[in-house]
């Protein structure tokens, strides 16, 4: 994500005019009106529970008495430009005593476009789940958090400025329950992300010479997991011959075929070709530039399992690596096309909370899916898996929970190519190729992490701090682009730009609330390090 100020500015009635966008409920709140669709709504209502996160006077009190499609609401004069800024955060309370029915308990932010007859059609929702009696934190962020496009064909909501507003809902909709809430201190900022920085290429295929694929990165696997067919249903016999997968014109070809062919006791009427790399890690960027094949029934995949599969044949279980089934190990679908619908790309994750099941997807119309070169990217790390095309994001998954049933993911992954051939396949076909142009996989080079924390050549002081802090630079080589400070949510709540600082400088933190923050010092050589921070 960019790297932007916390100015907390919204779009007015042009996107280049901003205004603040919040609400303490205690008359400094720039929203003018509230109002509920089937929910009781007080704006000035006294805090019956202050304690914890939140003691103020007065919060907003949200009342659901049945209200099937219930939910509270407010518009803005302009847009939201969620291509720059993304994040809303509120606080809030359920007491069990003012819940009916056994929903589960959530809280959903949608951003809807006002101007529409039916605003709901092209809304984007983020759902967060929510403990009871007890005022907490939430933050929907729009740019890294899992959300439900109502409408499939709608651009993620980071690539959007047609929103003006805001549907708080808690405890879902399409029911006739009660629900009393607390709302307290909604705001809108941007946030700085803190994900790792993967820029060292660790492990690559740039498919050049020609005929057969390298061995040592690659291994094919064709060995009928059951003696009888492959899995859902595939129709085709995997082969090592260089027929279906080869080196050529700097490319890789998993070539697909209508031919009959015996292997392992067992007649197919197609081949194809299943690869298993040799190499499996943890975290980083794939980059994967490819063409893809065309024909209702044909099914290619770039697609991750984990290392710890049993999987008969499979390379890494030939390796004694077995331990674990599927989907328990985990599977990460970076891309999947199928012939039926031509111009579809989609990625998904199996995790034993889907059973498996393909309920965690998103994907794009990439209309040259088969004629034109595509780069599929995934980015995984410790928090989310983003999916790309081209460098358009289609899905995020971020669970909130993470644990082995919803994020098998903090183990090895290697990489598997495919071309599968489903029983629908077109009486017509008769082969038909993936091409992969290269498969680049990144990691984190050793100056853009935060193992620096321990880089004596940079000094902070004193820390714990209360007004002034001290940054000294011991290595005159060390140039500062600018500095900024992170709450523990990511959100920029200070930053400050410099000319080329050698030696040191003195940072004014007496704004900041007690309590942890990071300190981020960003280079003018592009790399960064970043310290934890304690405001006294």
């Amino acid at each position: 994500m960019r790297n932007l100020l916390f100015t907390a500015l919204l779009l007015t009635s042009a996107i280049c005019n901003s205004q603040t966008v919040q609400d303490d409920f205690e008359g400094n709140g720039t929203i003018t009106t509230w109002y509920g669709d089937n929910c009781g709504i007080n704006t000035n209502f006294s805090n019956p529970y202050q304690q914890g996160i939140n003691t103020s006077s007065t919060v907003l009190q949200y009342h659901d008495t049945g209200g099937q499609y219930a939910n509270v609401q407010f518009d803005i004069a302009g847009n939201y430009d969620l291509t720059s800024k993304n994040t809303f955060a509120l606080k809030i309370y359920v007491p069990s005593s003012g819940l009916t029915g056994s929903q589960s308990n959530q809280i959903s932010l949608k951003l809807q476009d006002a101007s529409l007859s039916e605003p709901w059609t092209t809304q984007s929702e983020i759902i967060k789940t929510i403990q009871l009696n007890e005022w907490q934190e939430v933050t929907f962020n729009f740019d890294e958090d899992t959300y439900i496009n109502l409408d499939g064909s709608s651009p993620p909501p980071n690539q959007r400025t047609d929103f003006s507003r805001v549907v708080i809902q808690v405890n879902g909709e399409n029911n006739n329950d009660h629900v009393l809430a607390y709302i307290d201190d909604l705001d809108y900022y941007e946030t700085v992300s803190t994900d790792p920085i993967f820029d060292n290429l660790v492990w690559s295929d740039e498919f050049d010479g020609s005929g057969a694929i390298d061995a040592t990165k690659w291994h094919h696997q064709t060995i009928i997991p059951n003696g009888v067919s492959w899995y859902n249903g595939e129709i085709q016999h995997y082969t090592n011959r260089v027929d279906n997968s080869n080196v050529s014109g700097g490319n890789l070809n998993l070539i697909a075929k209508k031919e009959v062919f015996t292997d392992q006791g067992q007649t197919k009427q197609y081949t194809s070709a299943r690869l298993n790399s040799k190499f499996a890690f943890t975290y980083g960027k794939v980059e994967i530039r490819a063409k893809l094949p065309t024909g209702v029934g044909t099914w290619p995949a770039l697609w991750m399992l984990g290392k710890n599969i049993t999987e008969t044949g499979g390379y890494w279980q030939t390796q004694g690596f077995g331990t674990t089934g599927w989907p328990a190990c985990g599977e990460i679908d970076i891309m999947e096309h199928w012939g039926d619908n031509q111009n579809f790309v989609q990625s998904a994750m199996h995790t034993p909370s889907s059973s498996g099941n393909t309920d965690n997807k998103g994907g794009q119309i990439v209309s040259t899916a088969s004629s034109d070169f595509h780069v599929y990217t995934l980015v995984w790390t410790s928090e989310r898996m983003v999916f790309s095309v081209d460098d358009v994001v289609h899905y995020i998954y971020n669970p909130e929970v993470k644990d082995a049933n919803t994020w098998p993911f903090d183990a090895e992954q290697y990489l598997l190519f495919n071309v599968a051939i489903l029983p629908n396949i077109t009486a017509g076909f008769t082969e038909s190729a993936m091409e992969v142009d290269y498969v680049r996989v990144y990691q984190e080079s050793a100056l853009s992490t935060d193992e620096l924390e321990t880089n004596q050549d940079v000094l902070l002081y004193p820390n714990p701090v209360k007004d002034t802090l001290r940054v000294d630079l011991k290595n005159t080589n060390i140039e500062i682009a600018d500095v900024q400070i992170l709450d523990i949510n990511g959100r920029l709540v200070s930053k400050k730009d410099y000319d080329t600082i050698t030696e040191g400088l003195v940072y004014n933190v007496s704004m900041l609330k007690q309590g942890l923050y990071f300190l981020r010092l960003k280079f003018v050589d592009g790399t960064s390090l970043s310290r934890k921070l304690i405001k006294e």
